[in-house]
């Protein structure tokens, strides 16, 4: 016999085997479960001291599903309003909130803002608005109009009624000190105020002095209020300042 036709044979009586295996597990697969169809539709007695099984009804329980399901619905409402501790039911009903509308104000309540830190010291800055800075002479008469003396210290200052230093500004030029002499030769890119709170008796009303002599210098010399952070000054800055002291 040629190899060829051999191997074909060989072949096709492996497929036949193969197809008549399947068929067969099919089909007795197929006879066992019908028989399982059959055992589950009779109905078998129950065995002895067992007593058959029934369907549950309401009765069954203590109280209505319904009822259960209002406390379901109770109890997800304390656990999600934050309530904690064992749940109780409520003997009253809660109030309508159309009844009562300061109980959906309530609801509506925003906890207050954490407190703004009071810093050591704050310091805000004038910085021209010009390329070529602030001329010292400018300077002198602006510090003369909002009532600030040349101090010791080469800076400008704000004196209380014992000569006691409120605030200082300085100058952004380094050393940061202002000139005596020769005004006219002097500019610096802006000017620096700052205040010591913890070293005040009361430090609101040197504060809104510090503030209002700062804007009346921007306004006098050309410039542009900066806060403590270098960005343009706001007036909830000021106030979150102002209540910190």
């Amino acid at each position: 016999m040629d190899k060829e036709l051999l191997r074909i044979v060989i072949i096709a009586t492996g497929l036949i085997i193969i197809t008549g295996m399947l068929a067969w597990a099919f089909v007795k697969s197929k006879k066992y479960r019908d028989s399982l169809e059959d055992d589950f539709e009779d109905e078998t007695p129950p065995k002895s001291g067992v007593a058959p099984r029934k369907a549950i009804d309401d009765e069954d329980f203590p109280g209505t599903l319904e009822e259960e399901d209002d406390r379901m619905a109770v109890a997800s409402t304390a656990v999600s309003s934050g309530k904690t501790g064992r749940y109780h039911e409520p003997e009253t009903e809660e109030p309508d909130a159309e009844a009562n509308p300061e109980a959906e104000d309530s609801e509506d309540y925003d906890e207050p803002e954490p407190r703004f830190p009071a810093p050591s010291i704050i310091q805000f800055s004038v910085i021209a608005n010009q390329d070529e800075g602030f001329n010292g002479l400018d300077l002198a008469h602006a510090f003369d109009l909002a009532g600030l003396e040349y101090g010791n210290l080469k800076i400008y200052e704000r004196l209380d009624s014992k000569r006691l230093v409120d605030f200082g500004v300085a100058s952004m030029q380094p050393p940061g000190t202002f000139p005596e002499h020769d005004l006219e030769d002097f500019y610096c890119p802006g000017i620096i105020f700052f205040m010591q709170p913890g070293e005040l008796e009361d430090a609101v009303p040197v504060f809104d002095d510090f503030v209002q002599t700062a804007v009346f210098m921007a306004a006098e010399l050309d410039g542009t209020v900066l806060d403590h952070e270098h960005r343009p000054l706001s007036e909830k800055t000021v106030e979150l300042i102002r209540r910190s002291l």
